[in-house]
């Protein structure tokens, strides 16, 4: 593609060089470039692109994109080698990405669906009703890329680097996917991943405290500010009537539809009647001219949230009340209240949360329906918000009959100081508890105390099959390693 085609639609550039030639592959990991390529330099958390120009021209680029007030040795770009200067090397790789790949989410229905928790179990929802209707859809989020049944992968980070997400809709497009449902995290926002994208819906599931660090969001302010910029993209939005800081949105976007949803307060598609049991929950909602009674495997009040979401989308697409119903008694979510069979008959849950107000509604959601003892075994994630370590300490002391305290990912933090710092919590609490770092030992000490009346909940890894330390991934299946320790 020319370079001149690439550029299209970016504003203040400066150029040094030749603007009339083709590029054949763009990157942003120099030892990505190709022959005849592009390589934008970025400034990341963890390093800067700019330290790579060399290599990359190395590799074979011919172009190369820099950030203004970026330092740059001379030495590093050749005579030949064309040189354009951006206001912002991430707006631009969003840009050339979707220029380079032709726009592919102009060609299906894109949805976009933010907000701390429910990302994940709505898009699922949202898939398995299309997918009920005859759709074939493509879905991009925290636990793998899909298109159809076809599983693409293990994701990396919720939503993808901006190159990446755009050659992702490329293949979808070449499979002759209907909509994409997809995961938008405030980061991909915030840092300009999907620039360029055309929402044609978007969702803002909830809001509370998460994701507040030096690499993430300094603020609530900014980390819900970065989460608003997706409705500025789409045309249509749905929004969670319950939750004060979300129903904001409505009038800080006037230009997109903003229709509600809730339990609690006056919205356009309202719950009644909410039966919540062990395996699943059900009620009653208003689909199409008709009251009906829905039920989903996925039991917890904050699965009727995630459920009016879909049905909501649902709305847009014709779906038939009977469609809906069917699809959402089927919906599986690996690692979202998911239980565990096991020999001993336990009853073992395995969840994502990873949040105080996450892993509040997962202990409060069990202990509403559970006849014996809530046990909860969780961590804090490292190189992550330490306030809200004692935060979940002290949540987790309030709700669960016993507390078993211990590691999550460390990543490059001292596991047992993390530990430490969740304990602050819990010790403010009359409830039980015992710290046992080491995440195996715990969950083999709440195996061994548990009965068939208890319930055992494995907060915070979810669909994850690994534990990072110290920059590596080792393997650990939570599924796994139950049946291992009660064989």
């Amino acid at each position: 593609m020319k370079l001149k085609s690439l550029l299209n639609g970016l504003e203040g550039l400066k150029a040094r060089g030749n603007i009339d030639i083709d590029i054949k592959n763009i990157a942003h990991d120099s030892r990505k470039v190709k022959k005849d390529g592009m390589f934008i330099a970025i400034k990341g958390y963890e390093t800067d692109g700019h330290k790579y120009i060399r290599d990359a021209i190395n590799n074979g680029a011919k172009v190369i994109i820099i950030e203004e007030g970026s330092s740059i040795k001379k030495s590093d770009i050749n005579e030949d080698t064309t040189v354009i200067l951006s206001p912002n090397t991430r707006i631009a790789l969003a840009r050339v990405a979707c220029n380079f790949y032709n726009n592919p989410s102009t060609k299906f229905n894109l949805i976009g669906i933010t907000g701390t928790k429910g990302k994940t179990t709505t898009s699922f929802m949202v898939k398995s009703i299309l997918e009920k209707h005859g759709q074939k859809v493509g879905l991009i989020g925290t636990i793998a890329n899909y298109i159809g049944d076809k599983n693409l992968g293990e994701s990396q980070r919720t939503t993808p680097e901006s190159l990446e997400l755009q050659e992702l809709f490329s293949e979808m497009v070449k499979e002759k996917v209907d909509t994409v449902v997809m995961e938008v995290s405030s980061q991909s926002l915030k840092l300009h991943r999907v620039d360029g994208c055309d929402f044609n819906i978007g969702v803002f599931t909830n809001f509370s405290e998460d994701h507040i660090s030096e690499k993430e969001h300094p603020n609530m302010e900014d980390y819900f500010n970065s989460k608003l910029k997706l409705f500025n993209m789409c045309k249509i939005g749905y929004i969670n009537a319950d939750d004060f800081r979300v129903a904001k949105v409505k009038k800080s976007v006037p230009n997109c539809d903003i229709k509600t949803y809730g339990i609690d307060n006056s919205a356009d598609l309202l719950a009644k009647d909410i039966t919540v049991t062990n395996s699943s929950v059900d009620f009653k909602v208003k689909i199409g001219n008709r009251n009906e009674r829905v039920k989903t495997g996925i039991p917890g009040r904050f699965s009727v949230y995630n459920s009016l979401v879909a049905i909501s989308i649902a709305s847009r697409f014709g779906v038939t009340a009977d469609e809906v119903k069917e699809a959402l008694l089927e919906v599986k979510v690996p690692g979202r209240s998911e239980l565990v069979p096991n020999k001993k008959d336990l009853t073992i849950m395995i969840d994502y949360a990873h949040s105080p107000e996450s892993l509040h509604n997962i202990l409060s959601a069990v202990k509403s329906y559970t006849r014996g003892r809530v046990i909860s075994v969780f961590g804090c994630g490292g190189d992550r918000d330490p306030g809200k370590r004692p935060q979940m300490g002290e949540i987790s002391g309030n709700i669960a009959d016993f507390t078993i305290i211990t590691s999550d990912n460390p990543r490059t933090e001292d596991p047992e100081k993390i530990v430490k710092q969740i304990e602050e919590g819990t010790k403010k609490t009359k409830g039980k508890y015992i710290t046992i770092v080491d995440r195996i030992e715990a969950m083999q000490y709440a195996i061994n105390m548990a009965n068939k009346n208890d319930i055992i909940v494995l907060a915070g890894k979810g669909h994850e099959t690994y534990q990072e330390i110290n920059g590596k991934k080792y393997p650990f299946d939570e599924r796994e390693i139950i049946k291992k320790l009660i064989k």
